[in-house]
Formats: structure tokens, C-alpha cells, sequence
């Protein structure tokens, strides 16, 4: 029996064809029309649905640039279920270079959002009833905000079994136990049965290739572990994640200019020092240090810094049993070339 047409946004894609649809969200002040675009892969077999969104911040632009490349793949096309593909939540911060939407709100704060509502509620609730709720399995892509990188990791409500498995195979050295929080897409999500991982890696508003790089291969090998995609292909080592359930940031002791010594990823111990804060003379020097063993998930870009300042985001091991291989050996995207993503390997990275 041939398998049912996807519809959505008011369009009918058949099974074994793919479509891009422009969404209808609103019409701006000059009356011209604000679509999100949602690229449909509706596979000819029977499985299941999953969602990749890009830019729910509008100025998180790498989740952007890992669809575009996961959309050239030529396996995607045999795929098995229903991929929808999401670059740009956001539209409006994504053309305003700006996390938020025009109201100043955060879209991912706004969920399950009212048709009703305030700007983002109105996109939150579109969103959440034509993608996120007809999912089964969900993939939000995020960076850090504005000012601020993170090391590659997923975060995800590991006490659900399933959830914890599809995070381990994405393929990054560290997954995150983080709570839901009101408002957010995996959240709202939840409430519908959709189970969603959030990949964090780079900055805002730039473009990081081998972020991007580990940001393709792990959405394909969720879709392998998914059943989406064929697993008939070699695959990359496998990588033992380290699992974080607490972190907190170590702040500015004090308001100056902030030398670094610490690089994302690095394994650290209790009392170690990770930079310096000093005035512009050099005459009076705070040492930033961490309370804890861990690794930082996360740090600051800006080297101007006020007392209280997140300077440093230190992943807490408490008793976590860490592989020094998986974080010292871990290069981020320098397996992209193995697996499907092959097919990718005559496009220059992005410099």
C-alpha cells in the first residue's frame, strides 16, 4: 500500500518526493508577506517523523548552514519517514541579525505561544501545531548567545531511556542532563510526546565549520540510530560521551579586561585559575578561579568584562565517570568526511 501524502501549511507532498513551503506567519507593516520556510523529505517507506530547526534565536545562524548541507545529501532521499527541515525559526531576528523577535521576546520563552498572543506567541503557537507537534522526534540547533561560545555538546532530559540514547549517538563528548524549562520548544514539545535534543556549539552570528561539521554527522547518525537512513556505511570511531548533570558559571570577581588562559572543552580542576581579570593600568590582578572539577562547556568571547560577569561555564563531573581520551582526543568535525557525509567532502569548508 502506498503510504499516505504529507500535508502541511497547506500543501500535499507524496510519499518519495520532497518540497519547500513557505509557511504563512504574517504580513509585515508594509504589507509584504513573512514566510518560514520548512523543506519537506516525505520518504517513500513508512517512519518516522523527525524536525531539524535552525535559528529558533535568529542570530544562532550555524544550525542554518547544518541543514543546507544535510539537504545536499543524497541519502536523504531514500530516506525512511518524514524529514522537516526548518533553517530559519525565527525569520524576523534571523534578517535582524537579533536573537529576539521585534516585541523583544525570546521565541524560545514563549511556547506554547496563542494564536491570540503577542508576536512571538503567535509564531511559537504556528510553529509548535505545524512542526514541532506532528513530530515524533525532535533536533533543535543553537549556539551560544551573543558574546558567548560553547564547546560542542547535546543537551537533553536524560532520564528518559530513549532521549539518553539518541544523545549518545549523535557523537559528541559531552551530553548535558538539563531540565525543561516554561516556554521552551522541548518543553511544549514534550507535552505532546516528542522527544527533542538541543546541539549547542559556536557563537552567534558566526559562522564555526567544524561545529558545523560535527553538527552534520550527528543529526545522520540520529537519523541511522532513527532507522531514517541506511547504516550500511562505515562509520566514524564511536565516542563514549561524558554525561554532565550540573554546571554554573564562575563570574568576574571584579569589573576590567579579561585574559583568558582556559579554551573550550579543557578539562579542569577545583582551585585552578582560568584567567585573570585586571584594570587597564595592570596595577591591581583578580584571578578568575573554578570551584569545581569539570570542563568547560562554555566561556565568553568579550574581553571587557563588569564584576559578575558569566565568564566561564564549568560542566561539574561530581563523581561522573570521565574517559581523558573522549575530551582530549575529540576534535570537533574532523570525521566529517567518514559515513554519508562523504558526499560532502569536494565542498571548501567555510573560513
Amino acid at each position: 500500500m502506498a503510504r499516505a501524502p504529507f500535508e502541511i501549511g497547506g500543501q500535499t507532498i507524496t510519499a518519495g518526493t520532497r518540497a519547500t513551503i513557505d509557511l504563512p506567519v504574517m504580513n509585515l507593516s508594509t504589507h509584504a508577506p513573512m514566510t518560514m520556510p520548512i523543506h519537506v523529505i516525505h520518504g517513500r517507506r513508512s517512519g518516522p517523523i523527525l524536525f531539524v530547526t535552525g535559528a529558533v534565536h535568529g542570530d544562532e545562524i550555524n544550525g542554518a548552514e547544518i541543514i543546507r548541507r544535510l539537504l545536499r545529501l543524497s541519502a536523504v532521499n531514500r530516506l525512511r519517514g518524514t524529514l522537516l527541515a526548518v533553517p530559519i525559526v525565527n525569520v524576523f531576528g534571523f534578517v535582524a541579525h537579533s536573537r529576539y523577535l521585534p516585541d523583544r521576546r525570546d521565541l524560545n520563552r514563549s511556547f506554547p505561544g496563542s494564536p491570540q498572543g503577542s508576536l512571538a506567541g503567535r509564531l511559537a503557537h504556528l510553529f509548535l501545531n505545524e512542526v514541532v507537534a506532528r513530530a515524533d522526534y525532535g533536533i533543535d540547533l543553537h549556539t551560544g548567545a551573543t558574546g558567548r561560545t560553547n564547546y560542542p555538546q547535546i543537551r537533553a532530559d536524560l532520564e528518559d531511556e530513549e532521549t539518553f540514547d539518541l544523545a549518545s549517538a549523535f557523537g559528541v563528548p559531552l551530553i548535558i542532563n538539563a531540565g525543561l524549562r516554561d516556554g521552551s520548544i522541548r518543553k511544549a514539545a514534550g507535552e505532546h510526546g516528542v522527544r527533542v535534543l538541543v546541539y549547542e556549539a559556536g557563537e552567534a552570528l558566526r559562522f564555526d565549520e567544524p561545529c558545523i561539521r560535527s553538527g552534520v554527522n550527528g543529526v545522520v547518525r540520529v537519523m541511522r540510530r532513527l532507522e531514517m537512513l541506511s547504516s550500511k556505511r562505515r562509520e566514524g570511531r564511536k565516542i563514549e560521551p561524558v554525561v554532565i548533570r550540573s554546571s554554573r558559571w564562575e563570574r568576574a570577581p571584579s569589573s576590567g579586561i579579561l585574559r583568558a588562559s582556559t579554551e573550550l572543552g579543557a578539562r579542569v580542576v577545583a582551585g585552578e585559575v582560568l584567567g585573570v581579570v585586571s584594570d587597564p593600568f595592570g596595577e591591581t590582578e583578580h584571578p578568575v578561579l573554578s570551584r569545581d572539577d569539570g570542563v568547560v562547556v562554555g566561556r565568553t568571547t568579550l574581553p571587557v568584562v563588569h564584576e559578575g560577569d558569566a565568564l566561564f561555564h564549568i560542566g561539574r563531573f561530581e563523581g561522573t565517570k570521565v574517559d581523558a581520551d573522549t575530551l582530549d582526543a575529540f576534535q570537533p568535525g574532523d570525521d566529517y568526511e567518514q559515513g554519508s557525509t562523504a558526499e560532502l567532502a569536494d565542498e571548501p569548508p567555510i573560513v
